[in-house]
């Protein structure tokens, strides 16, 4: 079984159609067919459906893919190791971020550290609070941005970075947006437009809600940061995010309004796997974060 007849079954597996494979291999089509061909005969098994011009993998198939894709990610994972001892300034950090973290947050810490380590690289996945922490835990990234830090979870280790202030967003014309500060059950009548359930910032503003002595009415999900503030901006609802989130770009239309008695925060860290020691350049970056937000500390 050889390296490259993995390479080839993961393509076809992906895109379930030969040609298609091995022009993303960029390869002959007769090349990944001998290959596939072989992988077949030395497991003994059909891996593949042919259907016409296409493919799909068999219940076995399925199966087997699984474990490859594993395999490829330790191999990957080798690689990296072996590159980054080589030269910790110049690996890979691949990590997760929630949407609310990718106006400013993000892209502020990455810009800094890369002043000062510019040859690192970067890979980014975006997702839903319970899609950061599964990432971390089966490798798909090396760490994820997430607020609030998971608790009761042994397969993550987590970092509080900074308590993150939750403001009222308010359409312009709302009875309330004339105000500086608000109690979150003034809000009580009114529909909200939240992220959908499985996101961190959904059940933070229910829970809030709920303490307040209320339910939130959630007319309106978005998935999006920005999606979010377009459907206040047009009247549909109210929200709660992160103040940090407004810094750039707070939309037409709308109010920012304070949350006092109580004041609605959560915290923002970073979350690792339990299971692995980071990397050199993984270390590097995990450092630069915890010393960067100290410095900003007073700040947030």
């Amino acid at each position: 079984m050889e390296l490259r007849q993995l390479q080839y079954f993961i393509e076809v597996a992906k895109r379930e159609h030969v040609t298609e494979a091995a022009n993303a291999l960029h390869v002959a089509q007769s090349a990944v067919s001998r290959q596939i061909f072989n992988l077949e005969q030395e497991l003994g098994i059909d891996l593949f459906v042919r259907e016409g011009r296409n493919v799909r993998l068999t219940p076995i198939g399925e199966v087997f893919l699984k474990h490859v894709e594993d395999a490829m990610m330790v191999l990957e994972k080798a690689k990296r190791e072996v590159d980054e001892f080589l030269d910790p300034e110049q690996g890979t950090v691949r990590i997760g971020f929630p949407s609310s973290m990718a106006n400013y947050t993000l892209p502020t810490c990455i810009s800094a550290f890369r002043e000062e380590h510019p040859k690192v690289k970067f890979k980014f996945r975006q997702g839903s609070y319970h899609y950061l922490i599964d990432a971390v835990i089966t490798g798909k990234v090396d760490m994820a941005l997430i607020g609030p830090l998971p608790k009761d979870n042994n397969k993550v280790k987590g970092e509080i970075l900074f308590l993150e202030k939750i403001v009222a967003l308010l359409p312009e014309d709302h009875l309330l947006a004339s105000q500086k500060e608000i109690k979150l059950n003034q809000l009580r009548n009114d529909p909200f437009v939240l992220f959908p359930v499985g996101f961190g910032l959904h059940d933070l503003v229910v829970n809030a809600c709920r303490q307040n002595g209320f339910d939130p009415d959630v007319a309106f999900e978005g998935k999006d940061i920005d999606a979010i503030k377009g459907l206040v901006s047009a009247g549909l609802g109210v929200t709660l995010i992160p103040e940090i989130s407004l810094i750039d770009s707070k939309p037409r239309a709308t109010k920012k309004v304070f949350i006092v008695n109580p004041e609605v925060t959560r915290t923002v860290g970073i979350i690792t796997p339990s299971d692995r020691e980071l990397l050199p350049t993984e270390k590097v970056f995990y450092e630069f974060l915890k010393d960067f937000f100290k410095v900003l500390d007073g700040y947030y």
